[in-house]
């Protein structure tokens, strides 16, 4: 039978107590008791002490395991990252040729692309002076256009200016010609006739109506015509009057003044000329002149047509002062 320490610590002292009482003093009881004390202690203190070994013991027994788990996974950790670093290494192997590789290549294409940069700034040099002077030239275009707008707009002003005064004109011609129509229209109009041509009032009046043959005295028929058509005239003073003698082609025989036709049709015109004068028409705006045989209106073949040549024509063309100055404006602005 086995006994624990204090139990077994009990016993002894009391059947040292019993033994020994004759011979034990109080004093050493008490020293007996402070180690027995003492002791309790000291093993109170070791069974801490062991139970707080078995527990840091325990942790230790754990933490070792963990470090194994730990190794253990490093050392797996360590193979695969071994296997990276080894693929890494390779990789790198290939990376860095083929950055050497790249490299050089890069080069030469650099050198080729600046070759190529060099070439495309020349280029570049030679196309920014083209167009310079394009821009120069584009600019001198530009004044041009501003000119020649400017002058077109001055031409569309004058011709419309122009347009309005040969308007004007026409109307004054054709009013003209009414106008002398209606004095004249009393008479026969195979003697006389009234027509427009080029732009004028032709009034043309046969030998029958104004003069006897080879005579260059107007008839008093005649006379009566010119002097009606000289009060037209005389409202209408913005008129020239041409008056033309004509003739046919048989040959004058010379008798005094008149020597040929050219005489002949000279002399009825400054006739004429002389009547209408006397009638009132300003001497300033008449003209007479003779053309002969020259300037027919028919054949001289057969005795009526000889009689068509034989006529005196009076001109009538309206003044174009206005009209002249007008072209002479245009004429001037186109000079340079």
């Amino acid at each position: 039978m086995f006994f624990s320490r204090p139990l077994l610590g009990l016993a002894l002292l009391a059947g040292g107590a019993s033994g020994l009482t004759s011979c034990v003093t109080a004093k050493r009881y008490e020293d007996l008791q402070a180690r027995q004390q003492t002791d309790e202690q000291g093993r109170a203190t070791a069974e801490t002490q062991l139970r707080q070994t078995k527990a840091d013991l325990q942790k230790t027994a754990d933490a070792l395991a963990e470090a194994r788990l730990d190794q253990k996974r490093l050392v797996t950790d360590s193979t695969q990252t071994g296997n990276a670093l080894r693929r890494t290494r390779t990789l790198y192997t290939q990376l860095t040729d083929s950055y050497d590789k790249l490299l050089k290549n890069s080069d030469r294409a650099l050198a080729d692309r600046n070759a190529d940069y060099g070439k495309l700034a020349k280029d570049l040099a030679t196309r920014e002076g083209e167009l310079g002077q394009l821009d120069v030239s584009l600019q001198k275009t530009k004044a041009d256009n501003d000119r020649l707008a400017a002058d077109l707009t001055t031409r569309e002003a004058k011709l419309k200016e122009l347009t309005q005064a040969l308007a004007d004109k026409d109307k004054a011609v054709n009013d003209l010609k009414a106008r002398v129509s209606n004095a004249l229209l009393s008479f026969n109009s195979k003697d006389l006739q009234v027509k427009l041509k080029d732009g004028k009032v032709y009034v043309s009046l046969s030998e029958q109506l104004l003069f006897k043959s080879g005579s260059t005295k107007v008839d008093p028929k005649g006379q009566e015509a010119l002097k009606k058509l000289a009060t037209v005239l005389q409202e209408q003073k913005d008129v020239n009057v041409v008056v033309e003698g004509h003739t046919d082609n048989v040959p004058m025989r010379g008798t005094g003044a008149i020597q040929d036709n050219w005489d002949l049709s000279a002399l009825r015109a400054t006739d004429i000329a002389r009547l209408l004068t006397a009638s009132g028409v300003e001497p300033s705006r008449i003209t007479a002149s003779g053309r002969s045989q020259y300037v027919p209106v028919a054949a001289n073949d057969t005795p009526q047509d000889k009689a068509l040549n034989r006529r005196t024509e009076i001109i009538l063309t309206p003044k174009l002062n206005e009209l002249f100055q007008i072209l002479d404006g245009n004429s001037a602005a186109t000079k340079p």
